[in-house]
C-alpha cells in the first residue's frame, strides 16, 4: 500500500497537516504525543515489573497441591432447578 510513496508525497502530506492544524498547534501536539508515549512506556515497565514480582511471590506462597479423592455425581432429572411454569410473581 505504501510502496508507491515517494518523497514528494510526504512533503504534500506534511504541508496538508500544517495547513489543517496550523503551525502554532503542531509543537504542542507533538509534545503531548511524546509525553503520552513516555507515560505509556513507564507504565508498561511498571506492569512488567509487578507481573514478574507477582509470579515469583505466587510460586513462593503457593501451597503444595494434594490429590483429592471423591466421585463424580451426574445430575438427575429430579436434581434440576424447576422452571417457571408461566405464573408471574409480583
Amino acid at each position: 500500500m505504501l510502496r508507491g510513496l515517494e518523497g514528494w508525497h510526504i512533503v504534500i502530506i506534511v504541508a496538508l497537516v500544517v495547513l489543517l492544524f496550523g503551525s502554532r498547534k503542531l509543537p504542542d501536539a507533538a509534545r503531548s504525543v511524546g509525553q503520552s508515549l513516555r507515560i505509556f512506556k513507564s507504565e508498561m515497565k511498571a506492569a512488567a515489573k509487578d507481573g514478574a514480582e507477582g509470579q515469583a511471590d505466587a510460586k513462593k506462597d503457593a501451597a503444595p497441591q494434594q490429590a483429592v479423592e471423591g466421585k463424580v455425581v451426574t445430575p438427575t432429572v429430579n436434581d434440576s432447578v424447576p422452571h417457571n411454569s408461566g405464573v408471574s410473581q409480583p
